[in-house]
């Protein structure tokens, strides 16, 4: 019996895949930071328009969770999308990535109730999505 499992497993045939990112292409895009980027800004500017304490409490920690998952988005596509060949024909990658996560950070749209920080950090993500597109245009 045991003989028959060993002969069973050796007439197996081996599987081989390779992809340039972890999962085959179509699971990464900037989409998903664009969209919780979005929604830190819509609520930055009704938090500006409303003045009840209690909308303004439940705004300022919806907001910081949404600003989260743009720090974690962000991170994703930089650290499992993004390659060293990406890397070497975008020079300035590393420190959009840097400057897009502190944008949703303390430092920025999480830490901010401003409008404008929210823009800031959309303008950030428009550029990572430009070069996104362009490496998915080359592969």
């Amino acid at each position: 019996m045991r003989l028959l499992s060993r002969i069973r497993s050796l007439r197996r045939p081996l599987l081989e895949a390779t992809a340039h990112c972890d999962l085959p292409c179509g699971v990464y895009d900037p989409a998903q930071a664009r969209i919780e980027a979005e929604s830190v800004k819509a609520i930055q500017e009704k938090y500006q328009a409303n003045e009840d304490p209690e909308f303004r409490t439940r705004a300022l920690l919806i907001k910081e969770q949404r600003s989260e998952l743009v720090k974690h988005h962000l991170w994703v596509l930089w650290t499992d999308y993004f390659k060293p060949p990406h890397f070497e024909k975008y020079p300035e990658l590393h420190d959009l990535f840097n400057r897009a996560t502190k944008a949703a950070g303390a430092s920025g749209a999480k830490g901010s109730m401003d409008p404008a920080k929210g823009q800031e950090l959309l303008d950030l993500i428009a550029q990572i999505d430009k070069i996104f597109w362009e490496t998915k245009a080359a592969a």
